[in-house]
């Protein structure tokens, strides 16, 4: 009787009309921006670029060999190798039928001019002709028309699309399923765990919407700022910004269902239970989503554009997944109530809830607190070694970069074109390294070129000859064409002339990354301010940079995130031991991943940004049920005293928790659909790791290490000096 007369005031603080238009309007403002949002959908490709060279720090040699490109061949196609082979030597008729072939792909639209003759090998089993494809042409589309023509061929004559070109259009049709397949598969496995969770008809929908709604809006902000030239945006970076969006909204979703129910239990009136669920919920969430946020613009440290520009449009995805798990989900619940959880309904039983303390009486939960409680250094200790044992495998990841014809999974005419060439002609033909020299330093270079082990032929870039360049010989420059034809005079640019070398292995090849190192090295003495740039040179600017990166990177996230974790639980110990045992369970992911890279799936290797990335995403977003656990077990310990605040935070965030852990890594999981090898790898990472924490970190080594440490835990602050109050009956029963 009191309790009715006490509440009754307490209703009249909150009228009714806020109780309906305040939600309402927030619903309708995510359904404006959602519906400007979804058709971005089917446009952004417009502003997103897969071309590797404009991600690379303006410092590297490539990147300013790039740049003079389209001054020295006053042209920025992309060019496409075309490989005609034969198991016959091809004789005349036959090569005039690839040169008609050759006439009617000039006219294939986004072909440029300037096709080259059908150039015979020396076996005389094979011919190659390259065709310059515009670089505002739908690649893949004219790599597909050109493929399309090359089949009114002679019978015995096979033709493959490779090179630059090829290898592109190999990307562009890799990236093409992450508007429909890859957000398929996510959003599916997504509900289905949603429903196993939850086992309800409606709230699952409500919490799909709220992360595709997130997603909607994050990727329209994305769309402008990258149209203004703001960001770059890139397949690799919008697969990416899709699965984050849709795990961390889902995830902070489910942090707040979690404590609406738990209010639904204590409070009759909807609009009470969601002001307290907003308030338990509020400053996990926003310090999980700072964390994360804080992590990702690390990467702004990074050389290369691809990294750098991946923070801002990641850190853009998370904040709105916040804003919608705070605002739009709080909304949809306030307006439904308890039918949003039909047909389970949370009961009314304020008297329930007291009695339990908030503690789990029975389940697999409740019997996990009761062995942490009992055995907390055994589990921990044991733990700590297994993860340790696991964290071996690092040294076998083979990190140091993947030839680009391994960059896309499953079969590849342009790869398989690759190898052909190389069988017929010398291994870089068609990707040459691109060397630019002061004018006057052109014949140092060239003998250089010419008496070097890894470079095949050299030529000058040459307007006036009829190819865009003429062949060299220690002798001088030498048109190609008859006899007594005059030499054409080298493209000259502000004092500079641009030499091609084509390499005798194959551009994307170890070799011939050794041997552009040992270029470079060679021009600084004989040519000094040589530039060496080309496919194989972006190669190696990109994974030096990567490596760079990685090494710079990771240590200012730790730094970020220990500040971050110290400001919220107002401790130095616990915050230290938090990022510790992170940082294992990352070593541990990597470790057991290199072994199944290796040994089952028989990968090439890997780009040297995948153990940054999986650093940044299984840190970041590990830490986060770090951070849902501790700052809970911080509230209970306030009232409890620190073990049995452990036990409390332990049993009560146990469920939200591992249900988060499954949806984060069933959404990274499904990257593995996008055949990209970077992003399988990234995919089976922090899958595997954001497991590895769920199940193993927090469940056991986190809550047995601070058990066992006790309320030294939370030193320096009073905490570690206060045992708080304990009330009666917080034994935990296990069932």
């Amino acid at each position: 009787m009191n309790t009715t007369q006490t509440s009754r005031p307490r209703h009249r603080r909150y009228p009714r009309w806020p109780r309906v238009l305040l939600p309402a309007a927030l619903i309708l403002v995510w359904l404006a921006g959602a519906a400007f949002g979804g058709p971005v959908f089917g446009r952004i490709d417009e502003v997103s670029s897969n071309e590797q060279g404009n991600y690379l720090p303006s410092s590297a040699d490539a990147t300013q060999v790039q740049e003079m490109l389209g001054d020295f061949r006053q042209s920025d196609a992309i060019p496409a190798i075309v490989l005609f082979t034969s198991e016959q030597p091809l004789n005349e008729s036959e090569l005039a039928a690839i040169s008609d072939v050759l006439a009617e792909v000039e006219d294939t639209p986004g072909v440029s001019e300037g096709i080259s003759p059908a150039i015979a090998s020396e076996d005389g089993l094979a011919a190659q002709a390259f065709v310059p494809i515009d670089s505002d042409a739908e690649l893949g589309q004219v790599v597909a028309d050109l493929e399309g023509k090359l089949h009114e061929l002679p019978d015995g004559i096979s033709a493959h699309v490779t090179g630059p070109a090829g290898f592109a259009a190999d990307l562009v049709e890799a990236f093409s399923g992450i508007d429909g397949l890859l957000l398929g598969v996510a959003l599916l496995a997504v509900f289905v765990i949603l429903v196993a969770v939850y086992r309800s008809a409606l709230l699952p929908i409500v919490v799909l919407a709220t992360s595709l709604f997130a997603l909607c809006v994050a990727l329209l902000s994305v769309f402008w700022l990258a149209k203004a030239g703001v960001l770059l945006l890139s397949g690799q970076t919008q697969g990416i910004l899709f699965i984050l969006v849709i795990g961390a909204a889902t995830d902070y979703s489910l942090l707040y269902v979690a404590r609406f129910r738990e209010q639904l239990r204590s409070e009759r009136d909807t609009w009470r239970a969601t002001v307290g669920a907003l308030r338990g919920s509020f400053e996990p969430i926003i310090a999980s989503g700072g964390t994360v946020i804080a992590g990702l613009l690390c990467l702004l440290l990074s050389d290369l554009k691809s990294n750098s520009t991946l923070g801002p449009v990641a850190a853009i995805g998370i904040v709105f997944a916040m804003a919608s798990a705070l605002t739009l989900l709080p909304s949809m619940l306030l307006l439904l109530g308890r039918a949003a959880f039909w047909p389970r309904r949370p009961r009314y039983e304020p008297e329930v809830v007291a009695s339990e303390h908030g503690l789990r009486k029975t389940g697999s939960i409740a019997w996990l607190g009761n062995q942490v409680k009992r055995r907390a250094r055994p589990i921990w200790v044991g733990t700590l070694l297994v993860l340790a044992v696991g964290a071996v495998g690092v040294g076998q990841l083979n990190a140091v970069g993947v030839p680009q014809s391994d960059l896309v999974r499953g079969t590849s005419q342009a790869r398989d074109g690759q190898v052909l060439l190389g069988e017929h002609f010398p291994g870089g033909s068609g990707s040459p390294a691109l060397i630019v020299v002061e004018e006057d330093r052109l014949q140092d270079a060239v003998d250089l070129l010419l008496g070097h082990d890894g470079v095949a032929s050299v030529s000058v870039v040459a307007a006036d000859s009829p190819s865009g360049s003429a062949a060299v010989t220690a002798d001088g420059v030498v048109a190609y064409g008859p006899p007594g034809t005059p030499a054409p005079a080298p493209t000259v640019v502000d004092g500079k002339v641009m030499l091609e070398a084509t390499l005798s292995s194959a551009a994307d090849s170890d070799q011939a990354a050794e041997t552009v190192r040992g270029l470079r090295d060679e021009l600084a003495a004989a040519a000094p301010g040589a530039l060496v740039g080309g496919v194989t040179a972006t190669s190696v600017d990109t994974n030096d940079a990567s490596i760079r990166d990685r090494n710079v990177i990771i240590p200012v996230v730790l730094l970020v995130i220990l500040v971050i974790l110290t400001l919220l639980l107002r401790s130095i110990l616990a915050p230290v031991l938090l990022i510790a045992t992170t940082v294992l369970s990352f070593g541990t992911a990597l470790g057991v991943s290199a072994l199944v890279f290796n040994h089952v799936f028989k990968f090439p290797g890997a780009d040297p940004a995948v153990p940054l990335f999986g650093f940044v995403f299984l840190v970041a977003l590990g830490i986060d049920y770090n951070i849902f656990l501790m700052t809970r077990v911080r509230e209970e310990s306030l009232a409890r005293g620190t073990r049995q605040g452990i036990i409390a935070g332990l049993t009560v965030t146990g469920g939200v928790i591992t249900s988060a852990g499954l949806v984060l890594a069933a959404t990274f999981a499904a990257l593995a659909v996008i055949p990209i090898l970077f992003l399988v790898q990234i995919a089976f990472i922090v899958s595997f790791g954001v497991l590895l924490d769920t199940f193993v970190v927090r469940s056991l080594l986190v809550p047995a290490l601070a058990y066992d440490i006790g309320p030294a835990i939370w030193w320096p602050s009073k905490l570690a000096r206060s045992h708080g109050s304990t009330p009666p009956s917080t034994t935990v029963k296990s069932g």
